[in-house]
């Protein structure tokens, strides 16, 4: 690509590097550089243009982009058209943000000119939401860049999973001294939570803190059909073998990981019975500020695993 300033007539077929302002004459930075253009700009006294000029074996950015975004772009996903080297990606559908982190690095250190970004993994994302960009730094990249990112972008990188839990049951655990308005402002937070994946509480529980009381809630939610169920501990989880714990593994459960590292929420349990996600809520999911809680609860809905290396 052939870069440089060039008298007004010299710069015909040529792209403006910058934007240009004299006098009535607005030339954006981008324009492709026509005889109006020329007239325009010998009528303004402009001496020089810095231009971009594509030579033999350059692909123009927007190409460039458009090609990349589409190879990339997985389910839920959709490209928007091209411009100035850019090519946005937004989400199709409400869900969960997934990306492939390590293939991303890979991509956007084949050629400086070409460069891809996306919001965090995992984030919710609702639908029409910008989600990654590609943008090409100059105005053109070589075709042989071009070609290698391409074959780094073999598959997909980036999509929507949709959210597909739908029924949550509840269940609080009971001490003295817990107060009933404490439990009711833990439904409305949790409903809240809840709304934007269009899940909803289908049945909650309020049962002594206790593992037999709490085996038998967890049972009868999994059997009336709940999909995910979450459980409010009146007393925080110290232990495997602590009551929430237990109760899961008493209806045939498992226990899948005990203690997060997040913070608020280190304390959260996830767990499993019957094939379904079994949830022991840390004491910050009662509040109704974004947490721990909140980044496992809607993987969790998006049928996506918890691990505690993501």
């Amino acid at each position: 690509m052939k870069f440089g300033p060039v008298p007004p007539r010299q710069a015909d077929g040529a792209t403006a590097v910058h934007t240009i302002r004299q006098g009535a004459l607005v030339l954006k930075k981008g324009t492709l550089i026509g005889p109006s253009e020329v007239a325009a700009l010998e009528a303004a006294g402009i001496k020089d243009v810095v231009v971009a000029r594509l030579e033999p074996g350059d692909v123009s950015e927007d190409k460039a982009a458009a090609e990349i975004a589409k190879a990339v772009a997985g389910e839920g996903v959709r490209v928007d058209r091209a411009f100035t080297g850019r090519a946005n990606l937004f989400a199709e559908q409400a869900g969960v943000l997934v990306v492939d982190r390590e293939a991303i690095d890979r991509l956007n250190r084949v050629d400086e000119a070409i460069t891809f970004a996306t919001l965090p993994a995992y984030k919710p994302v609702v639908a029409g939401e910008m989600i990654a960009t590609v943008k090409i730094i100059p105005f053109a990249v070589a075709e042989a860049a071009l070609a290698a990112t391409l074959k780094v972008a073999g598959r997909p990188f980036i999509r929507v999973a949709p959210y597909r839990i739908k029924k949550v049951g509840v269940v609080s655990t009971i001490l003295p001294g817990l107060a009933g308005k404490v439990v009711d402002k833990t439904l409305r937070v949790t409903q809240e939570r809840l709304a934007p994946a269009g899940a909803a509480i289908m049945a909650e529980r309020r049962v002594p803190h206790e593992q037999a009381a709490l085996a038998k809630t967890v049972d009868e939610l999994l059997a009336e059909g709940a999909e995910l169920v979450v459980v409010f501990g009146a007393s925080a989880i110290a232990d495997r073998r602590d009551v929430i714990p237990a109760a899961i593994e008493a209806v045939g459960g498992q226990i899948e990981h005990f203690g997060m590292p997040v913070d608020p929420g280190n304390l959260m349990l996830i767990g499993t019975a019957r094939d379904r996600p079994i949830v022991g809520a840390p004491g910050c999911a009662r509040s109704p500020k974004e947490n721990g809680f909140d980044w496992v609860l809607m993987r969790l809905l998006a049928g996506l695993p918890v691990s505690r290396n993501d």
